[in-house]
């Protein structure tokens, strides 16, 4: 997480469209759901047709970058149809050459699926709206959101409230407690139409907001994102797996848009 967010598989990971009969999705809320709007109401994702699906099955380094680079540093490494960061190296409380790394792509409305592990100890993130100027913000936090990536036990994060796993860091807690333990897999999905944020983690819904109406803006007032004036306004932007100095994996990555 920040400070004080794959090999990819090569077969299963895909920006896609909505293209077929089961792309329309419906976001459905109860009573358990986390709320920082005005509306939780169920949202459909309607097709728009206009979306083309890349996969990136073949040469999949060539779809990511670090942060403010041309290429994916090289200690995010692709074995095993997953994609590593190789933390054994550091650079100050990152990784030599690691760094977050960034989608090409910007991404609106969209639905994200992957699966991810955290080593023991361990810290990362899944950010999303990443506004890339690197000349303007040193990193993608200062204006992309996250969900928190960390070993619940071990971390001292782990132990903060709205910093553990699953978390809309520093923001929102999730309302159930449905992650596996450092070492293992565990599957998240978030899902953001039009204003509409719903994560899902291990097949259960665990967060459902509204972004960027008067109560969001009220909820960044309040976070350690205060004073950073472009956080959580970007409605376009990149997508990133976080470098925070600790061995992660990341794997079955999906990214449909919306």
């Amino acid at each position: 997480m920040i400070k004080q967010l794959l090999f990819i598989s090569a077969s299963s990971l895909l920006f896609a469209c909505n293209n077929s009969d089961t792309n329309n999705t419906v976001m459905t809320g109860d009573s358990g759901h986390i709320t920082a709007g005005t509306d939780s109401s169920s949202t459909t994702h309607e097709n728009d047709g206009t979306n083309a699906t890349e996969s990136l099955s073949t040469n999949a380094r060539s779809k990511w970058h670090s942060y403010g680079r041309d290429s994916m540093g090289s200690a995010w490494k692709t074995d095993d149809s997953t994609i590593h960061l190789d933390a054994s190296v550091k650079n100050d409380w990152q990784t030599k050459n690691g760094g977050d790394i960034l989608t090409n792509e910007e991404y609106g409305n969209f639905d994200l699926s992957l699966d991810w592990k955290i080593s023991k100890g361990g810290n990362s993130g899944i950010m999303f709206y990443i506004h890339e100027d690197s000349s303007k913000y040193k990193y993608p936090w200062e204006t992309g959101l996250e969900m928190q990536v960390v070993d619940n036990e071990r971390h001292p994060d782990g132990k903060l409230f709205k910093h553990q796993a699953g978390d809309l860091y520093d923001l929102i807690p999730i309302s159930k407690k449905v992650f596996h333990p450092a070492g293992e897999w565990n599957h998240v999905q978030i899902t953001s139409n039009k204003g509409d944020l719903v994560f899902h983690v291990n097949g259960e819904e665990v967060l459902h907001t509204t972004l960027w109406d008067d109560a969001w803006k009220k909820l960044v007032a309040g976070s350690k994102f205060k004073d950073m004036k472009d956080f959580g306004t970007f409605r376009t932007g990149k997508i990133g797996l976080q470098d925070h100095g600790f061995d992660v994996w990341f794997k079955n990555v999906q990214i449909r848009k919306l």
